[in-house]
């Protein structure tokens, strides 16, 4: 088992999905002038979201499924952004750049985790919205359980002060760093160009601006034996970066989209597939809103409680969990 690829996620499956209007702003990734009836599109982003929770299902990870049938959070689908949860029986709960993001927060998932999950302690940084201080989980961090670093791309999303704070709370080591695109737009998020797992590291370099700063997270990275997957700025446009691992029932799968997948070369596959499964799944309504994959999965990395305490009526196996 790694402490890095989590063997249980929680997903969002929401039925009132649109690209999220307030996120345009700052997100490059996201698609504009979309003409689809937004009907269709939440019909899609339903069935791309059921099919991604099946696809981790019979690799053999353990995906509770909430449903969300609020038409006010257009961008529920991504609940790492929100919730994060760490060894020990930490859970921390973000605050939202965006305002109508901020009501995707949700206690009946908290307390679901309690009930299935050891649970010591929820620390809420939402408290910061207020003084306009945001850091959006996991989205903005791109965290290294393993060395216990955080990795992060300065935006309007991530404050080095919320950052600060997060890391002396939970030990890690904060690695912050500016990165822009091609066009010299800040990345909005740093998962969607980077990712780290066990054994690798995939990252677009040429996207941090500083070589020093640059060289220091590739010298980072390679200190604990990862190789380093270089990913091009049109790799990271096809969402290469915005991937996950996790453990399956017969090791490490590699979990991206079907339109990332396709964007990597031979060699980089190679690299990955010393270590991992790669599995695949296409999410192309899901990405008009500017995450992928990884944006969809907010791993758990709780220890389970026994079945044995499990309370009556909530069934032992916790295998796929449906709540409204």
């Amino acid at each position: 088992m790694s402490v890095q690829a989590p063997s249980s996620v929680i997903l969002i499956r929401p039925h009132r999905f649109i690209p999220n209007p307030e996120t345009a702003a700052d997100n490059a990734f996201q698609a504009t002038g979309e003409h689809l009836h937004t009907d269709m599109l939440a019909a899609a982003a339903y069935e791309e979201v059921t099919s991604l929770a099946q696809a981790l299902e019979a690799a053999g990870v353990v995906v509770h499924l909430f449903e969300d049938q609020d038409h006010t959070r257009p961008d529920s689908v991504f609940p790492n952004n929100w919730l994060s949860t760490h060894s020990g029986g930490h859970v921390a709960v973000f605050p939202m750049y965006v305002p109508n993001r901020r009501r995707e927060r949700r206690s009946d998932i908290v307390e679901f985790l309690k009930s299935r999950y050891r649970v010591q302690d929820v620390i809420d940084y939402s408290g910061l919205e207020p003084d306009g201080v945001f850091l959006e989980g996991t989205g903005a961090m791109v965290l290294d359980h393993q060395d216990r670093v955080a990795y992060v791309a300065r935006s309007h999303r991530a404050d080095p002060v919320a950052l600060e704070r997060f890391c002396t709370n939970f030990g890690y080591e904060p690695m912050l760093f500016d990165a822009t695109d091609p066009d010299g737009t800040a990345i909005y998020h740093t998962n969607v160009m980077m990712c780290v797992a066990t054994d690798f590291a995939m990252v677009g370099l040429d996207l941090i601006r500083s070589e020093v700063r640059r060289q220091q997270v590739v010298e980072r990275l390679a200190s604990s034996g990862r190789a380093v997957v270089d990913l091009t700025p049109h790799q990271i446009k096809e969402f290469a970066g915005n991937a996950i691992e996790l453990q399956g029932r017969d090791g490490l799968v590699l979990v991206l989209s079907g339109r990332a997948y396709r964007s990597l070369t031979g060699d980089q596959k190679d690299v990955i597939q010393r270590s991992c499964t790669m599995l695949p799944v296409d999410v192309p309504t899901i990405e008009l809103a500017g995450g992928s994959v990884r944006c969809m999965i907010a791993g758990i990395h709780l220890s389970r409680r026994e079945a044995l305490e499990y309370p009556l009526g909530q069934g032992l196996s916790g295998r796929l969990a449906q709540l409204v």
